[in-house]
């Protein structure tokens, strides 16, 4: 593979957030899943465990997931979520937000269009499919680091075969409901979703793309 084309994929990989109704087929995720499994992990342990819903699975949780949101049900992650986000990184996240905003249509004080749009991830944007990520409680933030780029894997495996997908926190948020939903034994972590499917190109959510910062701001060479 070139480097070049590597380059291209990663910046082709975006949040998919509007999706079509078709279903992927079995064999493609399968796919997917087989590539993602080759990324290095600590001591080679591949800690994830993922779970796959078909269409009429992922309806039936989507369902779910919007009626304990509307409940106001958050039974808690099992994964501390971030404190804080400040300095840079509260800029960065306002920007991304804004930008979201900003494709669908919600203004400042739209409180009400704000709502609309936070309620599409536990509709999982529509999404016809949604898998589950879980991980040892054992490996601690090693095991988070080793899901990650697993997660990464599975998102640049989808955009390489011209599909969509976004890594959900969100509903991680509702690891009780998860938990008994899917059968997690209770020496696993809830770590994140990942809703996928065939992405819209006329949903607006989908036009935009977030900023990429600088290098100098990321990179200290020791030369």
């Amino acid at each position: 593979m070139k480097a070049h084309d590597f380059g291209a994929l990663l910046v082709a990989r975006y949040s998919c957030r509007g999706y079509l109704p078709d279903p992927v087929p079995q064999e493609v995720i399968a796919a997917v899943l087989r590539d993602a499994q080759a990324v290095p992990s600590w001591c080679n342990s591949q800690p994830w465990q993922v779970t796959v819903c078909g269409t009429a699975e992922t309806d039936r949780l989507r369902a779910a997931l919007t009626e304990a949101a509307q409940s106001g049900d958050h039974t808690g992650s099992d994964v501390t979520f971030p404190t804080a986000y400040e300095g840079i990184y509260r800029d960065r996240r306002r920007t991304c937000g804004w930008q979201l905003y900003g494709a669908v249509g919600v203004e400042k004080g739209d409180r009400a269009g704000s709502a609309r749009q936070s309620a599409e991830n536990f509709r999982l944007f529509g999404a016809p499919h949604m898998m589950l990520v879980t991980m040892p409680k054992a490996l601690g933030p090693y095991g988070v680091l080793d899901c990650g780029a697993f997660v990464t894997a599975v998102l640049l495996g989808l955009t390489a075969r011209g599909l969509g997908g976004i890594a959900m926190a969100s509903v991680a948020g509702f690891s009780p409901l998860l938990r008994d939903w899917f059968g997690v034994a209770a020496d696993r972590d809830v770590l994140c979703g990942i809703a996928f499917g065939h992405p819209d190109p006329d949903h607006p959510a989908n036009g935009f793309r977030t900023e990429r910062a600088p290098q100098a701001e990321v990179v200290d060479w020791r030369w």
